[in-house]
């Protein structure tokens, strides 16, 4: 995965793609920096499903970006961070529909057994670990919370 974000800023770069260029340095500086939290606890650098989670953690944080300035009248700021948005979930894989995340998440929870809310955590765990980066835990976590009630 590193490889394909290393290639991809080399791609950018050749074609002049400024916002590609700058979205995809911005990755690779979470990347460092996590790799740094991370040998600070004895850890190894960062892996492919960790990185996935990165990723998905970044496009929330645009998301959030591109609605408040949305809300505050700075269309050119907001349509800047869905640029960004584009660009990194083009290394992400697809996402799971919500219908096929239902069936999913109710595979989970009779798996481990689940009961009732106490076990919410139990099942989101399950989840984050099997799907990394292809579900939206917050819309998860809602579902979770409808089939334990």
């Amino acid at each position: 995965m590193r490889d394909t974000i290393a290639n991809a800023l080399k791609d950018a770069l050749k074609a002049k793609d400024a916002c590609r260029v700058s979205t995809l340095r911005l990755i690779q500086a979470k990347l460092k920096d996590c790799d740094i939290a991370n040998r600070g606890v004895g850890k190894g650098p960062v892996e492919n499903d960790e990185l996935l989670q990165i990723l998905a953690k970044m496009i929330k944080q645009r998301e959030e970006s591109a609605k408040i300035f949305s809300e505050n009248g700075r269309p050119e700021l907001a349509a800047q961070e869905r640029e960004e948005i584009k660009v990194i979930e083009s290394f992400l894989p697809e996402q799971i529909s919500e219908d096929k995340m239902k069936d999913l998440i109710a595979a989970a929870i009779a798996e481990i057994g689940a009961q009732g809310l106490r076990d919410m955590g139990k099942v989101m765990a399950v989840l984050k670990e099997r799907y990394p980066g292809q579900m939206d835990f917050a819309k998860a976590s809602g579902i979770v919370k409808d089939l334990l009630k």
